[in-house]
């Protein structure tokens, strides 16, 4: 990767949105490396990495930085992207990698910066001293003026495009391509996927609401359990409906709409309040009357 590939004529722009891809990359894996690494110690005491926590994920970095931009040229965000680093300062007109000097400097502003920020503010936190209120105030305008001075590299970057962080400006290193890109071949068909499944599943958004799925299921009911030959009369019905049309359980304050059937009074008001065209799912019948059931019930029915 850091051998020479032709003169700096012949390398090409990396485009803006794939040094911020880069970028995005190498946040997500240090994420990654952080998340898998805590999860080593769920089984030990609650906070146990709290007071170390600024030098381990420095130590962790130190170790991505081991084996991506020292011996490299390139963070793992940009070696997929085929992007690496070239030492923008040399007078040659060939591709040269990085130093040894901006390899460090790059450990010590990107992993030392971040160290010293995060520990910085644990150690003057909880002083009441004058002198250490003052080296506080100091590092956080610190901190401050170099947040800004990186919004103004990323201004100059949207209009430029090079030097996507206020690092590579700093150290003079620039982003280029390893390989020269190819004719770019663009396939739809997973865009196309998307869309069909897209519309398809707008079209049944809108299409669920307008279904009376309760009534749907009570239809099915009636279809697969069918019950005729009851009479009437309550007699009828204190003696063969011990359970209710809607629910299947003992029926609680017992109601009948016209037909011989009987439900619990929640199970049918619940369902008429639905839907105002609401049959019997046993018969088909539509509610005429909503009445109570007028029968005596003794306590041995309740376990036949």
């Amino acid at each position: 990767m850091a051998s020479s590939i032709g003169s700096e004529k012949s390398l090409n722009p990396v485009l803006r949105i794939s040094q911020l891809d880069a970028l995005e990359l190498n946040k997500a894996l240090e994420q990654l490396v952080w998340s898998q690494f805590t999860s080593c110690f769920h089984g030990f005491k609650p906070g146990m990495l709290a007071h170390f926590e600024p030098e381990v994920k420095a130590f962790l970095c130190l170790i991505l930085w081991r084996f991506t931009i020292y011996s490299k040229n390139a963070t793992v965000g940009q070696a997929i992207l085929n992007i690496q680093y070239k030492n923008n300062l040399s007078q040659t007109e060939k591709y040269q990698p990085l130093s040894k000097h901006q390899k460090l400097w790059y450990l010590i502003f990107t992993v030392g910066g971040r160290w010293l920020e995060e520990r910085c503010y644990d150690l003057f936190s909880n002083r009441q001293q004058r002198s250490f209120c003052k080296i506080k105030g100091y590092i956080s305008f610190g901190a401050g003026l170099v947040k800004l001075c990186g919004l103004l590299n990323f201004l100059i970057f949207l209009r430029k495009g090079t030097f996507a962080t206020l690092t590579e400006r700093v150290l003079g290193i620039r982003s280029v391509f390893c390989k020269p890109q190819n004719v770019r071949q663009v396939g739809f068909e997973y865009m196309n996927r998307e869309l069909l499944w897209h519309g398809f599943a707008e079209f049944l958004i809108y299409l669920l609401p307008l279904i009376n799925v309760q009534k749907l299921k009570l239809k099915i009911s009636s279809w697969c359990l069918p019950i005729a030959g009851l009479s009437n009369s309550e007699n009828s019905l204190a003696g063969h409906c011990r359970e209710c049309s809607l629910c299947g359980e003992w029926p609680t304050m017992p109601h009948t709409i016209g037909c011989p059937h009987v439900f619990c009074y929640y199970c049918i008001k619940s369902n008429y309040l639905f839907d105002m065209y609401f049959t019997c799912p046993k018969c088909d019948s539509e509610v005429h009357t909503l009445q109570p059931l007028k029968y005596k019930i003794e306590m041995t029915e309740l376990h036949v």
